[in-house]
């Protein structure tokens, strides 16, 4: 099995994230979009993206198969502090421990971003992801009954949040 590693995205990594989130879009219900998002689209959520927010890329042989990121949870200030967890990892190349590597080193950097909350939005039936997030310590504190529609189904919604503990160095 190849070597993965983890590191901060960049700009030439957009096709590839792009890739592997339209490939979520199309098959899952790991997002609620529902058409695909252009490369444009995709530059301007990465550059809205700063040191608060980082977005990471699982590689192997030299390829981006997976990334992560933590995104603002609202423009509002009083939830500068909050961010939304977001991991994808290319259909290939799941079951290999990679969504468990970017999770892990986005609540290792968390801290230092000044984030002290991280919450994911999970739909029913995604187990996988769950199960993922609880195993950090994500505790779900509601379930949104019946808020949005794929594939012809009405789903759920839990939501499950994580505080971040204070950096050893603050």
């Amino acid at each position: 099995m190849p070597a993965i590693s983890i590191r901060r995205a960049r700009v030439e990594d957009l096709p590839a994230i792009t890739e592997i989130y339209n490939e979520a879009v199309a098959t899952t219900i790991g997002t609620f979009d529902t058409e695909p998002k252009s490369a444009d689209d995709r530059r301007r959520w990465f550059l809205g993206h700063g040191p608060r927010h980082p977005i990471l890329v699982s590689e192997s042989d030299g390829r981006v198969v997976g990334w992560a990121a933590l995104s603002p949870w609202s423009d509002r200030l009083a939830y500068e502090r909050t961010a939304e967890i977001h991991v994808y990892v290319a259909s290939a190349a799941r079951e290999r421990g990679i969504g468990t590597r970017l999770v892990r080193t986005l609540l290792d950097v968390a801290p230092d971003s000044g984030i002290h909350a991280i919450l994911a939005r999970i739909a029913s039936g995604n187990d996988v992801s769950l199960r993922l997030h609880e195993s950090f310590g994500f505790e779900r504190v509601g379930t949104l009954q019946e808020v949005g529609t794929k594939f012809g189904r009405l789903l759920d919604v839990h939501l499950l949040e994580y505080i971040v503990p204070e950096s050893p160095r603050a």
